[in-house]
């Protein structure tokens, strides 16, 4: 499995404002770019607090993407994969929409009611006590064919996925603005790390608009 890690934030690293409101970080070119990366990918993941802030469908928008995944062979749509350790993804969220499949990762945790919702309208995959599990949540998805995953976000599931050691490679538009705010999210939040740190090696650095893409691989 390869895991890229996909963000955009502020020039202060925020990924939105403290009101976690969605902030239009980047531009049109950076979100073809965002398409792309999707249309070459087999899942694109999120935690469920992006679901129910922004209400994301994470699908290809480019009809022409969309083609050429289905003259490779794959659906038209990549999956999309909600981390949600309780079940808190609402039955009615454009990510579990009949657009493409959805897998929901559950902990043992999620209450029965909410496993029944959800299973008429996703695959549940469920891992971890308390929490979701992502080492085991992974390799299960892994073992259904998902091989190649994009990861949207937010900075709760992007910290514990460098904490599991499943980061590949990170890719960040630094936008012009600066946000702001203590309480606001960064890319990588969760407890954070005391010690041995993650190191990643900058691949590429490019201009976008008045922005920047830095490409970084995960030294493991």
């Amino acid at each position: 499995m390869h895991v890229v890690v996909n963000a955009a934030t502020s020039a202060d690293g925020k990924l939105s404002s403290r009101r976690r409101e969605q902030i239009a970080i980047s531009g049109e070119k950076d979100f073809a770019r965002v398409d792309r990366l999707r249309a070459d990918s087999d899942a694109v993941v999120v935690g469920v607090g992006t679901v129910l802030a922004d209400d994301p469908s994470l699908t290809v928008k480019d009809e022409q993407l969309c083609e050429r995944r289905r003259e490779q062979g794959d659906p038209e749509q990549p999956a999309r994969i909600v981390v949600d350790s309780t079940g808190r993804t609402p039955t009615d969220a454009a990510i579990v929409d009949d657009a493409a499949s959805t897998y929901v990762c559950l902990s043992e945790a999620a209450p029965v009611d909410r496993r029944m919702d959800l299973a008429d309208r996703a695959e549940l995959v469920t891992a971890g006590e308390d929490r979701v599990d992502l080492l085991r949540a992974f390799a299960a998805l892994e073992a259904a064919g998902l091989e190649r995953i994009m990861v949207e976000g937010g900075g709760e599931l992007i910290f514990s996925l460098f904490e599991a050691g499943l980061v590949d490679e990170l890719r960040v538009f630094v936008g012009p603005t600066v946000i702001g705010g203590r309480d606001a999210p960064t890319l990588a939040d969760g407890d954070g790390f005391v010690a041995e740190f993650p190191t990643l090696t900058l691949e590429s650095l490019e201009r976008v608009d008045d922005g920047a893409l830095l490409i970084w691989r995960a030294d493991g």
